[in-house]
């Protein structure tokens, strides 16, 4: 898996739901089907009177959320600019011929109340729970920052007791000395973590 698959992946989906704060601080989540993806970014549009236009204006951060079929769970998050404004219209025709729905809900040039907003770098987060055990991971997108690490950690106190990967649901803790927690598979569950007898294993 890569940054690449995954954007694939997200043209197969569809309809994505973006997530966005609004000017009270409050999370607000719409789907979005109006959507070009090329190799430079994630071309949107939306109406320019929509309070999803606004919030973006205001701030630009977002994090894009699709679910396969398949249970993969694909979220990327970036910063959403507007398109500068000569090439606005070149990408409003690419994504109204794209998705010819788009004519009925805005037909003839009633588009140009819209405005295309392009993602082009940011992070990926691929979460597969349809395998087992499950699987994990992040990619920079088009050289975008990485998040900080999630999830636990086995720490030097650990007394090799094994309780931690018995209760583990993945079975992704590794026996050792100093057993490990394989980050590729954790659900981030805390299990081990609630559980382990000598609390050797912190959360970061």
């Amino acid at each position: 898996m890569d940054a690449t698959t995954c954007i694939n992946k997200l043209g197969y989906v569809g309809v994505l739901t973006f997530a966005t704060v609004d000017a009270d601080g409050a999370p607000q989540v719409r789907n979005i089907s109006a959507v070009h993806y090329a190799a430079d970014g994630i071309y949107f549009y939306t109406a320019r009177g929509k309070n999803f236009c606004r919030e973006l204006m205001r701030d630009g951060r977002v994090q894009v959320l699709a679910l396969t079929k398949f249970k993969e769970m694909i979220r990327l998050s970036g910063m959403a600019r507007p398109v500068n404004e000569a090439e606005q219209e070149y990408y409003k025709n690419l994504i109204f011929d794209e998705q010819p729905y788009l004519n009925n809900v805005y037909p003839d040039d009633s588009r140009e109340i819209g405005i295309v907003f392009c993602i082009n770098e940011g992070s990926i987060e691929y979460f597969n729970l349809g395998v087992h055990p499950i699987f994990r991971e992040t990619y920079s997108y088009n050289g975008g920052a990485l998040p900080a690490k999630k999830g636990f950690r086995i720490t030097d106190q650990c007394i090799a007791c094994g309780t931690c990967a018995s209760g583990c649901p993945q079975q992704c803790i590794e026996e050792g000395a100093q057993f490990r927690i394989q980050e590729e598979h954790c659900l981030h569950c805390g299990r081990c973590f609630e559980n382990c007898p000598v609390q050797a294993i912190e959360r970061y």
